[in-house]
């Protein structure tokens, strides 16, 4: 103990002149003396003895480890060891339990135990002041290190559990924050749980009203099917009389006509000649005029005879204007249909053989000459061009037109070719004569496409500013303008052989028009967007159109209903062109491919090769191959 307090005074001497302010070199001396002396517990003086004296003492061997003579087995030997083993494993382990609580903290001197506390309390004047006085009592030998004492282990157990208390306080603090904030949190859950519940019954409710309102309707809706049924039987019956009564006026025509001719024979006592009208020029294949055709052309020539008024009207109008030829001629291409396309262009299997480099800008429309292998191309540039397939050889430049060239269309006989511009104007070209002939001017806006009557004599066109004209060739003028669309008409298309207009426009409808009166026959709806293009097959009883979202619908002429809805979008379909069997359809889209729809199957193919948008495409005499046009300038042909 002594040894133990001497050490602590010098390690605490050592550290208070590092503490110390006023006595730092005092202690510093008083601490060199120190580690110069040196400090015994007990002076000894050991001497060397000579072995051979010494005594050693007998230790009597142990009886549990003695074994007799008698009993002398390996087994039992064996057995004894291990229980050995054991035991001394047990009492190692008691001794070291007995060690550990023996164990116990060393003491702390009453000075240091000061400092602390003058430390921790942030006494720092007045533990300089101890240090002085403390130091200067030692130097004075006032003050015995021996009589100093030690702090009870209370106090430092006291000072310890003060620590772990105050740690327990942080803790305790912590858990409430926490404990506090999980309260707030679960408050929330508990809200927005209850939101969630009155929003669940309140959906619930909802569901409820409406299905209890589709019930009513249901049955609402059910109370007017017989309601319908009387009506379309009302319709089929009218029909009907309308028909007898259709009959019945052209017998009673018959009858008058002949009456009135049998008067003026009687009156004048001579036969007049009847004007009969014979067809149109160009067409004197065609079939005579039906009866009533031939009493309406009398009954009409009878009130020009008699009426000075008729012939005053008959005399203002133009005498070069063609007349519309008859709806009963038969189409000669109808025998195409019973042909089927090649397994190659049925399953998209075509390839690329041709690339023409036609335009720098886009091109915006073709045109296939009847009877030759010469395409017409027209572009963004003001012009189109004439050219030889598939040599790619040009032919023919045209130019005149102030803004882009938006369609064209040969004439039937192939002489002459339309083409209609943003410019707002048509212009007919004569290839005999290599010049423009004629310019139509009338529509409002840009005229996007045009087409000829079989006959020859009409072509029509369709503008921006949402009408289609009728123009004569012979007379040079606007016969018809067919008001109707709400919106840009974007197509235009004769069927063959037939006086029955064929439009599409951008108030996502079809219309079917009757040439010779202007009048609107049939409307088509069932596009959700903006219709591109549309147009016949041979046979006339098919129609197929393309939207601005790529969206191909084939329409039943005759039920007025859709056949046929295939998605080919989300890019928008330019032009959708009939194969002459009927069975295939290609569309020009804008995603830089042309898509070919297999009706039977309703399979979906597509042929690419153009580095931009194709703008329109069409078929060749044979129908074998496919001809597209595109934004990049050039025309492909795919084989």
């Amino acid at each position: 103990m002594a040894m133990q307090r001497s050490v602590a005074s010098n390690s605490r001497e050592s550290d208070d002149g590092v503490h110390g302010n006023g006595t730092r070199t005092t202690d510093t001396n008083m601490a060199v003396e120190q580690e110069d002396a040196a400090y015994y517990l007990q002076q000894v003086t050991l001497t060397e003895e000579p072995e051979d004296d010494y005594q050693y003492e007998e230790i009597p061997p142990e009886d549990d480890s003695s074994i007799s003579e008698g009993d002398e087995n390996l087994e039992k030997i064996v057995k004894i060891i291990e229980q050995q083993n054991e035991d001394l494993k047990v009492a190692t382990q008691e001794c070291s339990l007995i060690s550990e609580q023996q164990v116990s903290q060393q003491p702390e001197v009453i000075d240091d135990f000061f400092r602390n506390f003058l430390m921790n309390m942030g006494m720092m004047k007045t533990l300089d002041c101890f240090q002085t006085e403390w130091y200067e009592m030692l130097q004075r030998g006032l003050l015995k290190l021996q009589d100093v004492g030690f702090v009870p282990d209370v106090y430092s157990h006291n000072q310890l559990l003060e620590n772990e208390l105050k740690n327990v306080k942080k803790d305790l603090e912590n858990c409430k924050k926490v404990t506090n904030t999980a309260s707030e949190t679960l408050v929330k859950l508990r809200k927005e749980r209850d939101f969630h519940r009155m929003h669940h019954k309140r959906v619930v409710q909802e569901k409820n009203r409406l299905i209890n309102d589709i019930k009513r309707l249901k049955k609402h809706y059910a109370t007017f099917e017989p309601t319908l049924r009387k009506i379309t039987e009302k319709y089929n019956t009218a029909l009907k009389h309308k028909m007898l009564t259709s009959l019945e006026k052209d017998r009673a025509l018959v009858q008058i006509s002949s009456l009135q001719a049998t008067l003026r024979s009687l009156e004048r006592g001579q036969d007049l000649p009847i004007a009969v009208t014979s067809g149109y020029k160009g067409h004197r294949e065609c079939k005579k005029d039906g009866p009533s055709q031939r009493v309406l052309a009398e009954a009409r020539e009878q009130r020009q005879l008699s009426d000075p008024d008729s012939r005053k009207h008959l005399l203002s109008k133009h005498p070069k204007d063609s007349d519309f030829p008859i709806d009963t001629r038969v189409n000669p291409y109808l025998a195409q249909m019973k042909g089927t396309p090649s397994n190659l262009l049925r399953s998209g299997g075509c390839k690329m053989t041709k690339t023409l480099k036609v335009h720098e800008l886009a091109v915006s429309c073709l045109a296939l000459h009847p009877r030759k292998q010469i395409l017409v191309t027209g572009s963004d540039e003001r012009l189109w061009k004439m050219w030889s397939i598939p040599n790619g050889d040009i032919i023919m430049t045209g130019e005149g037109h102030s803004d882009w060239v938006a369609g064209c269309c040969f004439h039937p006989s192939g002489n002459m070719l339309a083409t209609t511009s943003g410019d707002k104007t048509m212009k007919i070209w004569d290839f005999a004569k290599v010049e423009c002939v004629l310019t139509f001017t009338g529509h409002l806006n840009a005229v996007w496409g045009c087409s000829w009557h079989t006959c020859g004599d009409f072509v029509a066109s369709c503008s921006m500013d949402n009408t289609v004209r009728i123009w004569d060739i012979n007379s040079e003028r606007c016969r018809q303008i067919l008001r109707g669309h709400i919106d840009s008409v974007n197509s235009v298309e004769f069927l063959p052989f037939s006086n029955t207009l064929l439009t599409s426009a951008a108030d996502k409808t079809l219309s079917l028009w009757d040439a010779r009166m202007g009048l609107c026959a049939q409307t088509f709806f069932g596009h959700q967007h903006s219709c591109n293009d549309a147009n016949f097959n041979l046979k006339g009883d098919t129609i197929v159109s393309c939207d601005s979202y790529g969206i191909l619908k084939l329409w039943d002429v005759r039920k007025v209903a859709i056949m046929l809805s295939v998605d080919a979008g989300p890019h928008p379909g330019n032009q959708v062109v009939f194969h002459p069997s009927g069975q295939l359809v290609i569309m020009a889209s804008n995603d830089g491919s042309v898509k070919i729809l297999d009706l039977p199957t309703a399979q979906l193919h597509r042929l690419v090769g153009h580095e931009d948008a194709v703008q329109c495409a069409l078929f060749d005499h044979k129908a074998e191959c496919v001809v597209s046009g595109g934004s990049d300038g050039t025309v492909r042909l795919w084989t």
